[in-house]
């Protein structure tokens, strides 16, 4: 599976961005889309996830100001930000993996297949 990100770049606090990410080859396979980001000194985080059914996981930090989709016909998986932090400043990674939900608890099981990140810079 290959996955190809694009969007990110410089935006004012309170602006919106939104990510998109491509996936080809061995699609049928994936189960779920994540992104995570990872700031300077800092851990790989998962920001959101949504599983081939369309339900969704995302970290407290980003609950009500981000929203993820995806598209099963075009294999694509999108990330809108909005209400921008200068905390949101990262790079943004795509992945496939698998996303488990049990009642009001989940679990996003990363596979090996990473996009190339793409930098979201939040100014103050």
């Amino acid at each position: 599976v290959q996955l190809q990100a694009s969007g990110g770049g410089l935006v004012q606090a309170g602006g919106s961005l939104r990510l998109s990410c491509a996936a080809s080859g061995g699609t049928r396979s994936i189960n779920a889309f994540g992104w995570y980001r990872q700031a300077p000194g800092k851990q790989r985080e998962l920001v959101a996830a949504i599983s081939r059914t369309y339900r969704s996981t995302y970290a407290d930090s980003v609950k009500g100001r981000f929203a993820i989709s995806r598209d099963n016909a075009k294999n694509t998986v999108s990330l809108q930000m909005n209400s921008l932090k200068p905390e949101d400043t990262a790079v943004y990674y795509c992945n496939a993996g698998y996303l488990a939900i049990f009642g009001g608890d989940s679990t996003y099981t990363p596979f090996d297949y990473w996009g190339q990140g793409t930098q979201v810079t939040v100014s103050s």
